[in-house]
């Protein structure tokens, strides 16, 4: 990632409520409908041979419902029976039962590695659909959500090799001609890997443009690129303008290159290798500071001019320009100084320090060609001096002011599964990272479609908070910005050992998430209260609340799908939709 600008993720103070109580249990009814499903949705179990947890992540825990961002209160699935099935919903107290707006033509029956289909809404009008057995469909759809103006048609399919996931795609315009980008996930066996799971991630990035040759107008496949990792991207998005390609993940990606961009990555990789190789040692005591340079054999005493001054040191060998050279880091007694040549043909140099005590951090400021030896007893001594700040007893004195850090205080909720995860983007014309940003502890949570002209927002965990980030390409001093804040979410989602989905609402009135059967637990943001409530422990006045409700599915089945909108959240069983009225509309 070199060349790439490091950056930072900058939370609003203003959305943050350092004084949040909690959430109250309210115990208000919600009001909650169900439709039968025709046919059962088309959920594809794990085999055998996708035994990782990648595959898991990808496959296992797949969202099979479609929520249609550019509609409101839209959402897809597909059946058993390859028919993409639509809810519109206007009224809760008139569903009508989904109905069919697309069939696949292939039979998915006769397939036996095949993956869940998968759907995504590019735009109002433009959709693209994967079977799950590899297949790419391009579908122009009309209005969405209106049964007179909606008609998908297949404008492009293509098998584009193994089986793979739609991540995300975008429609736009560049250079007059009308193009949709596609991210296509997979999980595919790495013979090379002995030491990991066995298996690699790969993106492939799909750009279809419309062709217009002699009147006659169809869209090709104008471009294939593909990210390669070692674990499944959290968050994977196509900027609006095509241009780039966001990746949030726990393992580094990147692009795999043709063999000659290889070979010339190679011979980059040993002449920094060759870089590496410390031109000189060197040690300090609080007196003096020894060097030692290794010269070639046919050097001679002669060839070797060293010139000492308080401040700065030069080396030279024979006629060549200077070996070191430059500002010392402290002053020396120059006078003071020598050099020796030792019989293993090494230059050695003795500098006797102005100022006893103070360690240097550095030889010759700015010079990263040495490396610093350290013997023995100075580990010793700094370990010694560090040694306040660690113990091997948990806790040896509670009772002291400043106690050692104690894990036994962490919560098991605390816990992340992995260390840390990183956020790049990648430029889609040079294929490298230009920005990237170590998330750290900010654990990842969930992603939410706030405006469907903009990048999808990501969750992430910010000490026990869940701040909402919302993605501006086109604004490279605000990229990443902060939107809105859950309080108190990140650590209570980690108290649910169960949770399968987590989800938002548009307009961030609540946050919810579901378990893997019935229960869903809803969060809604504090709201003021009606009534005067008093706080008991400290006497006064609390202005409003923050409340939580819990939902409890009358279903045996587990959850397959879980969309949140403004006013509902909608939840997919194998053969049931149920819908769960959270606000009611404006």
């Amino acid at each position: 990632m070199a060349g790439a600008a490091h950056c930072s993720l900058r939370a609003k103070r203003l959305l943050l409520d350092p004084k949040f109580e909690g959430y109250k249990l309210s115990l208000e009814p919600l009001a909650c409908y169900q439709l039968g499903l025709d046919a059962a949705v088309a959920e594809v179990k794990l085999r055998d041979d996708q035994y990782t947890l990648d595959h898991m992540r990808a496959f296992g825990m797949y969202n099979y419902l479609h929520l249609d961002s550019w509609y409101q209160d839209n959402v897809y699935y597909v059946d058993q029976f390859g028919r993409v099935m639509n809810l519109s919903v206007t009224l809760d107290t008139a569903l009508q039962k989904p109905r069919e707006v697309f069939r696949l033509p292939t039979d998915l029956t006769a397939y036996d590695n095949r993956l869940c289909a998968s759907i995504h809404f590019s735009s109002s009008t433009w959709v693209t659909l994967s079977d799950g057995t590899g297949r790419l469909y391009l579908i122009k759809s009309g209005k969405r959500g209106n049964s007179a103006s909606e008609k998908w048609e297949i404008v492009f399919n293509e098998e584009l090799g193994s089986p793979f996931i739609i991540a995300h795609s975008v429609s736009f315009v560049k250079s007059d001609m009308h193009t949709v980008a596609v991210l296509l996930l997979r999980v595919e066996k790495d013979e090379l890997d002995t030491k990991g799971s066995g298996f690699h991630i790969t993106l492939e990035w799909v750009t279809i443009a419309e062709i217009s040759k002699e009147g006659d107008h169809r869209y090709e496949i104008f471009k294939r690129r593909v990210l390669q990792g070692k674990s499944v991207p959290h968050y994977a998005a196509i900027e609006p303008s095509g241009d780039g390609v966001m990746i949030v993940s726990y393992k580094p990606f990147k692009f795999m290159q043709d063999e000659d961009e290889k070979l010339e990555e190679n011979d980059n990789a040993k002449a920094a290798n060759e870089k590496k190789d410390p031109l000189y040692h060197w040690q300090q005591t609080e007196d003096d500071v020894t060097i030692t340079v290794h010269i070639p054999q046919d050097i001679t005493k002669d060839d070797i001019k060293v010139r000492f001054s308080p401040d700065n040191i030069c080396v030279t060998l024979k006629d060549q320009p200077p070996l070191m050279e430059g500002k010392l880091y402290s002053s020396v007694d120059h006078e003071s100084c020598t050099w020796i040549i030792r019989e293993n043909k090494s230059l050695e140099i003795s500098l006797i320090k102005k100022n006893e005590g103070p360690r240097w951090s550095e030889l010759i400021v700015g010079d990263t060609r040495g490396e610093f030896v350290m013997d023995s007893s100075q580990c010793s001594e700094i370990t010694e001096s560090l040694m306040h700040l660690t113990s091997e007893v948990m806790n040896p004195n509670p009772e002291k002011e400043n106690p050692p850090c104690n894990a036994q205080e962490l919560e098991e909720c605390d816990a992340f599964l992995e260390d840390s995860a990183s956020l790049c983007r990648f430029d889609g014309d040079t294929l490298k990272v230009t920005h990237v940003i170590n998330l750290g502890s900010n654990q990842y949570l969930f992603s939410a479609v706030v405006d469907p002209r903009e990048m999808p927002c990501f969750c992430l965990r910010h000490d026990v908070d869940a701040l909402l980030w919302q993605p501006h390409s086109d604004q490279p001093e605000n990229m990443w910005e902060h939107i809105a804040t859950f309080n108190a979410l990140g650590y209570v989602q980690a108290s649910k050992q169960d949770k399968k989905f987590m989800a938002c609402a548009p307009d961030y009135s609540y946050a919810a998430l579901c378990e893997c059967l019935r229960r869903v637990f809803i969060y809604r943001q504090p709201t003021p209260l009606s009534t005067v409530l008093y706080n008991r422990k400290e006497g006064r006045q609390v202005g409003q609340v923050a409340k939580q409700l819990v939902a409890t599915l009358e279903a045996n089945d587990p959850i397959l799908g879980f969309q949140a909108t403004s006013e509902r959240l909608f939840v997919l069983t194998t053969k049931t939709l149920f819908l769960i009225k959270v606000n009611s509309g404006n």
